[in-house]
C-alpha cells in the first residue's frame, strides 16, 4: 500500500545537498485481511457449501437432533396419536419431518435464526413451512417489539404475523442484537478463512509442481537485454508448456543465455498441515462437535470415540433439542389452544445406549427398590 505524505513545499535544492542524500525512504503498509461476511449467504458459501470441515459439523448436529422422536404429552399425560404429533411427523407435502427439522437446525446453525410458518385451513392447523433467513427481515413496532415478519420471494412481498401465531421465530443468543440471532459458524469465520487460504495456497502449490516458479535468468555473452516482444514470446512459452500439474517434471529446453534457477519453500512454509488442523478444531469448538468425531488429529482429549459421542449428545445436541421443543411447545399450544408439551425421547437416542445400560443396571442390583419403583426410576409406568 503506497501512502501519499503531504510534505511542506522546501526552497530549491542545491547540486551539492543532492549528491548529499545517500537513500529513499519508501513507506509500505501490509494490506488488511479480508474476512467472510457474517450474513447468511455469506456464511452458506463459504461455510457449508465451501468448507468439508463446516459441513460435516452442520450436517452432523443437523442429523442426529433430527434423527430424535418427540413425545407429545398433554397435562402431564402423553398421547401418541395427538394431531400435533401427526403434523411433526409430516409438516408438508415436500418435507417429512427428519428432513423439516435438519433443514431447522442448519438454519439455526447457519444463520443463527429460524423461522416456521403455520397454514392454516377450516380453522385447523394443516402445514409447517420454512422460511429462509436470508428472505426474511423483522417487523416491530413504536417500542421496538417484534410484531411481524416481512417476507420477500422475488418481487413478492408479504407481512406474517407474529402475535397472532401465524409464524414463529427461533434465534441463538446474541449479544448485541435483540431481535436476530447470533450463528456459530460466525464465530469461527477467521478459523473459516484460515482454513479456506491455506487449501487454496496448497492446490495452487501442486499445480505448479509443489513449488514456486523459479527465475529465468538471461544473461548473454555480448551483454544487452531481451526485447518486448522477446520478453512476452519467452513468457507465453513457459505459462503453456511448463506450468501446471499436468506438466510437472517436463524438461526444459534453454536457448543461449538462458539459464534457471529453481527455487523452493523452507520447511517453515510448506507447513499449512498444522494450520489447517488447528483452525478445524477452532471451527469444530465453536459447533460443539469433539475433533475425534470428524477424523481431525491432534486431539485425544477423550479417551475414546465413544465417550467422545457421548459428550457430543450430552453437552451440544441435547441442549439444542430443549431450546427448540421448548419454543414449538409454545407456539403449537397457541394454535391448538391447549397446553402442549413436547419433549424428545431419550431412550431411542444410539449416542446414550451407553448410559441407558448402566442406569438399567444399577436400579436392577438396588434391592431396597420395589419392581414399580424400578419401573418408575427408568421412564416406565407400574406393571
Amino acid at each position: 500500500m503506497r501512502l501519499t505524505v503531504p510534505w511542506r513545499r522546501r526552497a530549491r535544492v542545491s547540486t551539492q545537498e543532492k549528491q548529499a542524500a545517500t537513500g529513499f525512504i519508501a513507506l509500505q503498509g501490509a494490506a488488511e485481511a479480508q474476512w467472510t461476511g457474517t450474513d447468511y449467504l455469506s456464511l452458506a458459501r463459504e461455510g457449508f457449501m465451501g468448507n468439508a470441515v463446516a459441513h460435516r459439523c452442520v450436517r452432523l448436529l443437523a442429523e442426529a437432533a433430527a434423527a430424535v422422536p418427540w413425545l407429545v404429552s398433554e397435562n402431564g399425560h402423553e398421547i401418541e396419536d395427538h394431531p400435533v404429533r401427526s403434523l411433526l411427523d409430516a409438516p408438508n407435502s415436500r418435507q417429512a419431518g427428519p428432513a423439516f427439522m435438519e433443514a431447522l437446525y442448519g438454519h439455526l446453525l447457519i444463520a443463527g435464526n429460524a423461522y416456521v410458518e403455520l397454514v392454516e385451513a377450516g380453522g385447523e392447523a394443516r402445514e409447517l413451512h420454512l422460511l429462509r433467513p436470508d428472505k426474511i427481515s423483522i417487523v416491530t413496532d413504536e417500542s421496538g417489539w417484534p410484531v411481524a415478519l416481512d417476507h420477500r420471494s422475488g418481487s413478492a412481498k408479504r407481512c406474517i404475523s407474529l402475535e397472532q401465531g401465524s409464524a414463529l421465530h427461533l434465534s441463538l443468543f446474541h449479544p448485541l442484537d435483540d431481535l436476530y440471532g447470533f450463528a456459530p459458524l460466525a464465530a469461527a469465520r477467521t478459523a473459516l478463512d484460515t482454513h479456506n487460504a491455506a487449501s487454496r495456497w496448497n492446490k495452487a502449490l501442486l499445480d505448479n509442481s509443489a513449488r514456486p516458479s523459479g527465475a529465468l535468468v538471461y544473461a548473454p555473452k555480448e551483454g544487452g537485454n531481451l526485447s518486448p516482444d522477446q520478453f512476452d514470446r519467452l513468457k507465453a512459452q513457459l505459462e503453456e508448456g511448463y506450468a501446471g500439474a499436468k506438466r510437472a517434471g517436463r524438461p526444459m529446453l534453454l536457448e543461449g543465455g538462458l539459464d534457471w534457477k529453481a527455487m523452493s519453500l523452507s520447511p517453515r512454509d510448506m507447513d499449512f498441515g498444522g494450520a489447517r488442523d488447528g483452525a478445524a478444531r477452532e471451527i469444530a469448538l465453536a459447533f460443539g462437535v469433539p475433533p475425534m468425531l470428524l477424523g481431525i488429529p491432534g486431539d485425544n482429549t477423550y479417551a475414546n470415540y465413544q465417550e467422545a459421542n457421548r459428550a457430543f449428545y450430552r453437552l451440544t445436541v441435547l441442549p439444542m433439542l430443549v431450546r427448540t421443543g421448548a419454543a414449538l411447545s409454545g407456539f403449537l399450544s397457541q394454535a391448538f389452544v391447549e397446553t402442549i408439551r413436547l419433549w424428545f425421547d431419550a431412550d431411542q437416542i444410539e449416542g446414550l445406549s451407553a448410559e441407558r445400560d448402566q442406569l438399567w443396571s444399577r436400579v436392577e442390583n438396588a434391592s431396597f427398590l420395589t419392581e414399580d419403583e424400578k419401573r418408575e426410576a427408568v421412564g416406565y409406568g407400574a406393571r
